[in-house]
């Protein structure tokens, strides 16, 4: 299952807007249109976002090739610019972002700089699958033969290079032996549960129920869904974490059902700058992605709207966070510290 493909002149990306129905892929030869593909979420989830950027910077080095190293960095500096503008919450795109401008800071062969952007992206894709093997190895030990495991959002193949991380803890329990069902949230407004988890699943013969986001209490209390996992799109140095909008509203649930709720996600998500969730920031949408479902108008003409993408799930209500460097349990006692002395 690939969500993105570099082709060493252009990337190849699948178009997820137009999944379950159709699986459709587009090729871009220009970086505006990686960038426009990350702004309009043809391609997600914060791993694949950083990827898709990084791609995104070679595929413009290759195109600014001429001229001397000053005039390359300063238009790669607006390159940077303008993949820093696309979505403001995935922190993982900073870090691909900031990756790729490491390599051209102290270098004066353009050429050079041009072919290390290149090795530097295609070296993070290749990264990212084996970051998500080893977060799926050590969260598999949290779910046990026969759990139902709720989600939310898709953290998939589909929002990394390949695997996924919650769903790879998912995959790895069920490649260790383990019978695990999975309820999949539809996620609204914008239906990645629906839309992409479910298929995801489905692909892999995983058993799958889809819900509507308002039912996981329902489920929760009569003891049908025993663990959550979902995925992040920042971490916040206490603990703090930021993903898909109505991952907060589960985490109270969760914790008034005394059901772990875990969040799976690489090192590239933690960010030590924000000191807690009061400071990441927070992307608003588009209103016509809660007035509309497809074409179809549901809301009156006129009607206020606010479609805030992310909310924040505080560390007390954190079970887990999992990495591939280790798991912090408790992360409201102590924050991401122990991992941060790994990375």
């Amino acid at each position: 299952m690939m969500s993105i493909k570099w082709n060493g002149d252009s990337v190849k990306i699948l178009d997820q807007r137009r999944l379950p129905l159709e699986e459709a892929y587009n090729t871009y030869t220009n970086y505006y249109d990686v960038a426009s593909s990350i702004r309009d979420m043809e391609i997600r989830g914060a791993p694949a976002i950083g990827i898709a950027a990084a791609m995104g910077i070679a595929l413009a080095a290759k195109s600014m090739i001429g001229g001397r190293a000053e005039e390359f960095r300063e238009k790669m500096n607006s390159v940077f610019t303008l993949f820093a503008g696309t979505r403001p919450t995935a922190v993982n795109l900073f870090w691909a972002i900031n990756r790729m401008r490491g390599i051209i800071k102290d270098r004066s062969d353009v050429p050079g700089m041009v072919d290390l952007l290149e090795k530097e992206a295609i070296k993070m894709y290749d990264e990212d699958i084996d970051i998500n093997r080893r977060i799926g190895k050590n969260g598999s030990r949290f779910l046990n033969d026969g759990d139902v495991v709720m989600t939310h959002c898709n953290a998939g193949a589909l929002a990394t290079a390949g695997y996924g991380t919650a769903l790879g803890v998912i995959r790895a329990a069920v490649e260790e032996g383990k019978k695990i069902e999975v309820y999949a949230c539809e996620t609204r407004p914008y239906l990645q549960g629906a839309r992409l988890t479910a298929w995801e699943l489905l692909q892999d013969n995983i058993p799958v129920t889809l819900i509507t986001d308002s039912m996981s209490g329902y489920f929760m209390k009569s003891g049908v869904i025993k663990k959550v996992i979902v995925g992040a799109d920042r971490i916040a140095a206490n603990g703090d974490t930021a993903n898909k909008i109505g991952t907060y509203t589960h985490s109270v649930l969760a914790k008034n059902h005394r059901i772990p709720f875990y969040i799976a996600a690489p090192l590239s998500t933690l960010d030590a700058d924000t000191p807690s969730g009061d400071s990441i920031p927070i992307e608003e949408r588009s209103m016509d992605e809660v007035v509309y479902i497809g074409s179809y108008q549901i809301a009156p003409e006129g009607i206020s709207v606010r479609n805030p993408a992310f909310d924040v799930t505080p560390a007390a209500n954190i079970t887990a966070i999992i990495t591939e460097a280790g798991v912090i349990e408790n992360p409201g006692r102590d924050g991401i510290s122990a991992v941060l002395k790994k990375k």
